[in-house]
C-alpha cells in the first residue's frame, strides 16, 4: 500500500469522526476540498460508495459503516505493532510527536526539552504548539498536554498538576480605582475580557453561599493569554488569568490577587495524554514519566498555588 492510500484512509476516518470534510480538513491541516477528493479517490479504488453527501452533512452508507469499523480496528492494530517493535528494541529513539498548548507549552515545556533530548540522543522531537483540540490517533501524535476537562475515553491520561484561574490586577490600578471587596464591586471596575473563556463575558466565582455569576465589561477583550497578563500588568484593568501563566508577575509584585476569598468556581488540571494501546512505545513512556517527574515541582513553585 502506497502513501496516497494511507492519506485517503486518514481523510475518510477524519471525515467520519469529525462529521464533515471541512472539520476533517482542519484536523488534518488540509483544505476540506482536498479531503473530499481523497475520500472520493478511496471510493473509486474500492468500487463502493462509503459516504452519502448532502450540502450540509455526510453520513455513512452501510458499506461505509463496515469499512469504518474494520479500518479503525486496523489502525489500532498497526499502532500496537509499531509499539511492539519499539518496545522490543528497549531504546528510546525515533521521532516523538508532541501536541502542546501554545502558551503553556512555550512557557513550561519548551525551555526544558533540551534536558530530555540530552538523556536520549537517539530521539528527535517534533513539537507543535497550538491551541486546538488534536485527534492524537487520526493525526499521528504520540503525546499531548491538555488543560481542563478530558473527554476522549480512547486516551490514557496522567495528571501533571492542579491548575486554576484567579483574578488579579496591577498595584497601580488598584491604587487608582480601589480594591474590590465583593464580587458585585466588579461591575464598577474595568475588567479585561478573555474571549476564549467559555463563559465570556461572565465570570463565575465561588462564595460561601455558592457560585456567583458576574457579567464584566471593560476597555479590552483579547483572545491571547499572554497579552491578557500584559494588559493587567500595564494597569488596564482586572483580569482572570491562569495561575501557571501569571505566577512570575504575582511573585514579583507586578500583579496582586483580587478577591482571594472568592475563587474561580471551576478549577482545572494539567494532564499528559497518549493514545490507548496494549503496548506503549518506549519513547512515549519515557517522555510521560519524565514530564510527570519534573512538572509538578515546577508548578508548585508558584506562590499562588497554596492560596
Amino acid at each position: 500500500m502506497n502513501g496516497s492510500y494511507f492519506d485517503q484512509v486518514a481523510a475518510f476516518l477524519a471525515t467520519v469522526e469529525h462529521a464533515g470534510f471541512t472539520a476533517a480538513g482542519a484536523v488534518l491541516n488540509r483544505d476540506g476540498s482536498l479531503v473530499s477528493r481523497r475520500v472520493t479517490a478511496l471510493e473509486k479504488r474500492l468500487g463502493v460508495r462509503l459516504l452519502e453527501r448532502t450540502t450540509r452533512r455526510v453520513a455513512l452508507t452501510e458499506a461505509g459503516e463496515i469499512y469504518y469499523q474494520r479500518m479503525r480496528a486496523a489502525v489500532q492494530v498497526m499502532t500496537e505493532i509499531d509499539a511492539e517493535a519499539a518496545e522490543a528494541s528497549g531504546t528510546v529513539r525515533g521521532t516523538l510527536r508532541l501536541s502542546l498548548p501554545a502558551t503553556f507549552g512555550r512557557m513550561w515545556i519548551a525551555p526544558v526539552l533540551d534536558r530530555f533530548l540530552s538523556e536520549h540522543p537517539g530521539l528527535t522531537i517534533e513539537a507543535r504548539y497550538e491551541d486546538r483540540y488534536v485527534d492524537l490517533v487520526a493525526e499521528g501524535f504520540d503525546v499531548a498536554v491538555r488543560i481542563g476537562e478530558l473527554a476522549d475515553s480512547r486516551l490514557i491520561a496522567r495528571k501533571l498538576a492542579p491548575a486554576r484561574r484567579l483574578l488579579c490586577a496591577s498595584p497601580d490600578y488598584l491604587k487608582a480605582r480601589g480594591v474590590p471587596m465583593d464580587p458585585t464591586d466588579l461591575t464598577a471596575h474595568a475588567c479585561i475580557g478573555f474571549s476564549r473563556l467559555a463563559s465570556h463575558p461572565v465570570w463565575h466565582l465561588q462564595g460561601s453561599d455558592g457560585s456567583l455569576a458576574v457579567r464584566i465589561s471593560g476597555p479590552l477583550v483579547t483572545d491571547d493569554a499572554t497579552s491578557l497578563v500584559e494588559a493587567a500588568v500595564s494597569g488596564i484593568g482586572i483580569a482572570m488569568v491562569s495561575d501557571w501563566l501569571a505566577g512570575p508577575e504575582l511573585e514579583s509584585g507586578r500583579l496582586t490577587p483580587v478577591l482571594p476569598g472568592y475563587p474561580v468556581a471551576a478549577p482545572e488540571a494539567i494532564y499528559v495524554v497518549h493514545p490507548s494501546a496494549r503496548l506503549v512505545p518506549a519513547k512515549t513512556r519515557a517522555f510521560v514519566e519524565w514530564l510527570t517527574e519534573i512538572m509538578p515541582p515546577s508548578i508548585k513553585r508558584l506562590p499562588i498555588s497554596a492560596q
